[in-house]
């Protein structure tokens, strides 16, 4: 079992006891802003409980939520760029996390539908996130992809997300990179 970690101040508080079966519940029913709701939650928790990488994986899962912008829950709890950054940057040295860098490329790189480009330019997004945030990570030699720079990442989400989510993340990223 991995240590407990510190609570991520840019997710919600996880409710006791939260299991796979939380998110495990919308595998037939909508993935919108409940089901958004639930993976920033569970993901907290999976964090809480030291399991780094599985925390990710669930705000992967966050990211991919069916939303339009104008959710109550987007208001108090924005798209994860924040607690992405916040976890890669916090992640103890002892627990895994794997290597962000080389998932969100490969993740970016192979997305499939539903909303193959939005979801694939989060990806990008995190990606180049987790470079200004923890840039000692390798990028894969062996899988060759064309890496895109900020610019386009920007008007990508601009293009493809919701309304301010470009704005959001470009935010974010400049917390940890100055141009």
């Amino acid at each position: 079992m991995s240590s407990p970690l510190p609570s991520c101040p840019h997710l919600p508080s996880p409710r006791a006891g939260l299991d796979w079966r939380s998110l495990h519940a919308y595998r037939d029913r909508e993935r919108g802003a409940d089901f958004y709701f639930g993976c920033l939650e569970y993901g907290h928790a999976l964090w809480q409980r030291g399991f780094a990488a599985r925390a990710l994986l669930c705000l992967d899962r966050a990211f991919a939520a069916e939303l339009q912008g104008d959710e109550a829950v987007l208001g108090e709890w924005p798209l994860p760029y924040g607690a992405t950054a916040w976890m890669i940057r916090n992640a103890p040295p002892d627990v895994f996390i794997g290597n962000p860098r080389v998932h969100f490329q490969h993740y970016a790189d192979r997305m499939n539908e539903p909303r193959r480009e939005q979801r694939r330019w989060r990806a990008w997004a995190c990606w180049a996130l987790t470079r200004a945030v923890r840039p000692e990570f390798p990028a894969d030699p062996k899988h060759v992809v064309a890496e895109p720079i900020r610019e386009e990442i920007e008007a990508a989400l601009q293009e493809y997300g919701v309304p301010g989510e470009a704005v959001l993340w470009r935010l974010e990223l400049g917390k940890w990179s100055p141009r």
